[in-house]
């Protein structure tokens, strides 16, 4: 099985306990919404305390840390209902509004780029976000116009820069190719290829160096153990904020 690097950017937010060993929540009156949202438990046992998000798919993903039980997860989550629904609604409005408008801002080489529309000639205009330019008839929607843009630099740069990488920390690549992944940032087969997101050219340099290494890092560790996690710390010792990152900004991604 490939291990692959999951996308926070889609997630909508997160909610938890105070640090430290959780404390058995007091379980709320209301009720969850109807309809109620599909409940994920995962046990983790490095998590200091109970953590909630809500991913892509409107489930609530439920971390319990490891003094932690089933039981005070449950209560938690009683005690979370209104957050949870806001998360979703937050989670549907996004995913029913993807265009780029004129004036709208989009990340491009992490930095939030203006999608701004230039002189006509004739029945076309031109759009420009970053260092990205085209022509395009007048439109509510320019995200056809300057997604394939994007798409076609990473395919151009982001195998360079993961290869320089590899090369760098001696490790070996059969074979790179960049995506349309709509669940995870990459992957790495266990006969070494990696398919990478193309949207990592959007993040800054910083975040998207951590995907690449988190990546090439399940060549020495093909899943994510405390042993995958010592791998990336000693090449990426700053990976804790890119992930931060990637929770609080990717979402605009998608």
């Amino acid at each position: 099985m490939a291990a692959q690097l999951s996308l926070p950017w889609r997630e909508c937010g997160e909610a938890s306990t105070d640090g430290g060993r959780a404390e058995v929540p007091r379980p709320a009156a209301p009720a969850v919404p109807s309809p109620a949202p599909a409940l994920l438990f995962v046990r983790n046992g490095r998590a200091r305390r109970y953590i909630l998000r809500v991913l892509p798919d409107a489930t609530v993903r439920v971390t319990i840390p490891r003094h932690g039980s089933r039981r005070e997860a449950e209560a938690f989550v009683r005690t979370r209902t209104r957050w949870i629904a806001d998360r979703r609604e937050e989670l549907d409005v996004r995913r029913r509004d993807t265009r780029w408008r004129a004036g709208q801002h989009v990340w491009w080489r992490g930095v939030l780029c203006t999608v701004e529309i230039g002189s006509a000639t004739g029945a076309e205009v031109t759009v420009r976000c970053g260092d990205l330019r085209a022509t395009s008839p007048v439109r509510e929607d320019y995200r056809p116009v300057l997604e394939p843009l994007m798409r076609a630099c990473a395919a151009r740069e982001l195998p360079g820069r993961l290869r320089a990488l590899a090369a760098t920390h001696g490790l070996d690549v059969a074979r790179v190719t960049v995506r349309n992944q709509r669940s995870r940032w990459g992957s790495c087969s266990r006969d070494g290829n990696i398919a990478l997101n193309w949207r990592l050219l959007q993040m800054p340099a910083a975040v998207c160096e951590y995907v690449l290494l988190h990546e090439l890092m399940h060549l020495r560790q093909p899943n994510h153990s405390s042993r995958f996690w010592a791998e990336v710390e000693a090449v990426c010792p700053d990976y804790p904020r890119a992930r931060g990152w990637l929770r609080s900004e990717g979402l605009a991604l998608g």
